[in-house]
């Protein structure tokens, strides 16, 4: 009797009881894995090393088992219910951590200060009618304009003419390397750069020091807005513009040298050759570099919290919510405020799913 795969209907009863094993088998491994790490009995090394193990473990006995539970099913049923089972981990994780949390921060967004009592859209209101909140729109609007704009187009032109020089690489490694900051260490760089001693005291701030040796008087650079959010932006721009080189290049590498020749022959100007040819040719890797770039200005938050704290003016919705939340402990403004960020998110993460759709190889 041959029982191949494309002929079989039903499992053997070997088949049942190995599989229910399995199944029983994965369940103890995982409440014990579990309950032994919740207790934290062991050293930091045990620890780390049995959740490597029990966690690499679990996985496999996850999709081992899996499978041979849709084994047990007709043919039919498991080539159907397949890729099904090796999706749905995924997607069951991605949705305890993302979907849900979505779900509660929703429903607290509509609660009061405590999260007991339903307020509606009254922590909305706040949102676009208190003058801080206002402000932080503000700001975040003018983040995500100037440094998404600046990063891109300061590394497109690094790009460029990094490719013409023969200090390429040395010249894009100078400037990727500020990617390797945290930018909360990059707050900290800069708020020395930007120190201001009053008084004939001598100045530790690099702009400062310049400014007195020019025989002017030093500046409070993070004291006055709205122009203090255009210093803390150049922080971000100077950490994401590597990022958008690095993209940029590789995308210009791409571009057939064969069309650049004959633009030239046909005696295009190199202006005009950036602008008809190496551009449109591009313009995938400019939209995924620029979307890249929105998302993290809109969420960033590091840079204004090590700087200034969100004083003089330079708050962002990011800073908002932190303080709402963790500070204030008012988790219905602070939920609100998450709310008006993944609004603001969504549409950039649309139109990615949407190019990513089109592109030749999903269709």
């Amino acid at each position: 009797m041959a029982e191949t795969r494309t002929l079989r209907n039903f499992a053997s009863p070997a088949d049942i009881i190995k599989t229910v094993l399995v199944l029983i088998g994965t369940v103890v491994v995982a409440a014990s894995g579990f309950n032994l790490l919740k207790a934290n009995t062991l050293s930091q090394v045990p620890t780390t090393l049995l959740a490597i193990v029990w966690g690499v473990s679990f996985v496999v006995l996850i999709f081992y088992s899996l499978n041979l539970l849709a084994q047990i099913f007709p043919t039919k049923i498991y080539n159907k219910i397949v890729p099904y089972i090796f999706i749905g981990p995924a997607v069951l994780i991605m949705g305890w951590y993302l979907f849900l949390p979505t779900l509660r921060s929703l429903m607290l967004s509509f609660m009061d200060k405590s999260s007991t009592k339903f307020v509606w859209f009254a922590n909305y209101k706040y949102l676009f009618t208190d003058r801080s909140m206002l402000v932080s729109i503000r700001n975040t609007l003018i983040w995500l304009v100037l440094g998404t704009g600046f990063s891109v187009l300061i590394g497109l032109l690094v790009a460029i003419l990094a490719e013409r020089s023969y200090i390429e690489k040395g010249a894009k490694t100078f400037v990727f390397l500020p990617m390797s900051i945290s930018l909360v260490g990059a707050g900290v760089i800069f708020k020395f750069m930007y120190s201001a001693k009053f008084g004939g005291a001598e100045q530790i701030g690099l702009l400062n020091s310049i400014v007195t040796s020019l025989g002017f008087a030093p500046q409070n650079w993070l004291g006055k807005a709205p122009w203090n959010n255009l210093f803390l932006i150049a922080i971000f721009v100077w950490l994401q513009t590597g990022f958008a080189m690095v993209v940029l290049s590789a995308a210009l590498k791409a571009v057939p040298e064969e069309m650049l020749e004959a633009a030239r022959i046909d005696g295009a100007g190199e202006f005009t050759t950036l602008v008809k040819i190496v551009i449109p040719n591009i313009r995938a890797s400019i939209i995924s570099v620029s979307t890249t770039i929105l998302l993290a200005a809109l969420k960033c938050f590091d840079i204004v919290y090590s700087m200034t704290n969100g004083m003089f003016g330079t708050e962002v919705l990011a800073s908002q919510q932190y303080k709402q939340m963790f500070t204030f402990q008012n988790y219905g403004r602070g939920s609100a405020i998450a709310i008006l960020i993944l609004i603001g998110v969504s549409p950039v993460i649309y139109y990615n799913l949407k190019e990513f759709h089109n592109k030749e190889a999903f269709k």
